[in-house]
């Protein structure tokens, strides 16, 4: 028997668009934190969707924890396009944290985005008040990637909210020295974690789902 529970619904974003979202939580209902965790799948145009996250969400559930997986604009089952540059799928995150707040019974969550799902998250963290902390899988900071996501910067790391950057060492959009220098700037409690001789889209497989549930888990600790 299964440890965990799925239960999928469609929710509607604040321009018409119709999200297909999951929620996964433990089986026996009993509920660890009222904090709940969003996650925010890599780029829809390469063929990003929330399936990709489904192992971490397991993880998540297992441990006593809800988390919510959905497919962005464009993505999978979801209706609408996707964009360029990821600043439609801001509405995207912030109608499922509003869905979360409505019909979870809980007034705190975490943001947690893989690949460009890094920046379209971290545009999102301070425009939802109930977000207490951030988490980031490898975000596209490097030169080439910000010609689409550099606008996104500004407002993860001028967030006051308690962030923590995870990235592989051999990640091909973003060097350490990069992260470093970008999180130069920011405010508010930092945390990084490199993982020792990972890619950028190794890092987003399976095999490297329960290491990202573990760092999740000792970051909400601290929140």
């Amino acid at each position: 028997m299964s440890s965990y529970a799925v239960e999928s619904t469609t929710l509607e974003t604040s321009d018409g668009v119709k999200l297909r979202t999951r929620l996964f939580k433990s089986n026996d209902d009993e509920v660890k934190d009222k904090l709940v965790i969003v996650l925010v799948h890599p780029y829809s145009v390469l063929g990003g969707c929330q399936a990709l996250l489904k192992g971490i969400a397991i993880g998540l559930a297992e441990k006593g924890y809800r988390a919510v997986t959905f497919d962005m604009r464009g993505a999978g089952r979801s209706t609408g396009r996707p964009s360029l540059t990821g600043f439609s799928e801001i509405k995207d995150v912030i109608a499922v944290c509003k869905w979360v707040c409505e019909n979870l019974s809980t007034d705190r969550i975490l943001l947690v985005g893989s690949s460009a799902g890094a920046p379209i998250a971290g545009s999102a963290v301070d425009e939802i008040k109930e977000v207490v902390g951030y988490v980031s899988l490898g975000y596209p900071f490097g030169m080439m990637a910000s010609i689409l996501f550099g606008r996104h910067h500004k407002a993860i790391l001028q967030s006051p909210k308690p962030k923590l950057f995870v990235m592989g060492t051999r990640d091909g959009f973003t060097s350490v020295k990069q992260l470093q220098n970008k999180l130069r700037s920011a405010s508010g409690r930092i945390e990084t974690h490199l993982i020792e001789g990972a890619g950028h889209f190794q890092m987003e497989g399976p095999v490297y789902d329960t290491q990202m549930v573990n760092l999740i888990l000792t970051f909400i600790a601290s929140l």
